[in-house]
């Protein structure tokens, strides 16, 4: 059997679908990887909101409590020891101050958990571009693996600028240019 002639431009036509594939892979591991964070983010910040809530609870529990001591004290006879007053006066203390403590760690709570939904947010907007580069540089393989398979220089080139395209966004993931 004769072999048949090698036309050069395959050699380019191969070098840029190894290019193009070598960096979907890289799209897809660098995608999955934000993904991964933006959904741990997301798990994280969901578990802090849920502890806010449960500290919201408990301080309203002792603003309930603290209400009922002050009525107690307040419906206290006009003859009662001042050491019973003193003790509705230390509870109520007692109270307030926890529930003050509460209010406070709700507040870092919050930020910790608004800080995890911007790491989210970041991972997203990262994650996004390398997804797209991803579908443009698979189209590309594809239009290329036709231009082999049929032997046309002009199906390559009309790959090309498919190509072109996910790159643009496989270095928009990295540098996040628009």
């Amino acid at each position: 059997m004769a072999e048949e002639k090698k036309e050069p431009w395959l050699n380019y036509l191969a070098l840029t679908t190894v290019i193009l594939a070598v960096c979907a892979t890289l799209s897809t591991f660098k995608g999955g990887g934000f993904s991964t964070r933006s959904v741990i983010a997301q798990a994280q910040a969901s578990d802090q909101w849920a502890y806010y809530q449960a500290k919201g609870i408990k301080g309203n529990l002792y603003d309930v409590e603290r209400e009922r001591l002050q009525f107690e004290l307040d419906q206290l006879p006009a003859n009662a020891s001042p050491a019973q007053r003193e003790h509705y006066q230390a509870q109520l203390k007692k109270v307030g101050d926890k529930a003050a403590r509460y209010a406070a760690e709700r507040k870092e709570i919050e930020k910790e958990a608004r800080r995890l939904e911007t790491e989210r947010d970041a991972a997203q907007r990262q994650g996004k571009p390398f997804g797209v580069a991803v579908i443009f540089l698979q189209v590309a393989i594809l239009i290329s693996s036709i231009a082999g398979l049929f032997k046309r220089k002009i199906i390559w080139l009309a790959a090309l600028p498919v190509g072109l395209l996910g790159l643009v966004y496989f270095a928009d993931g990295f540098f996040l240019f628009f």
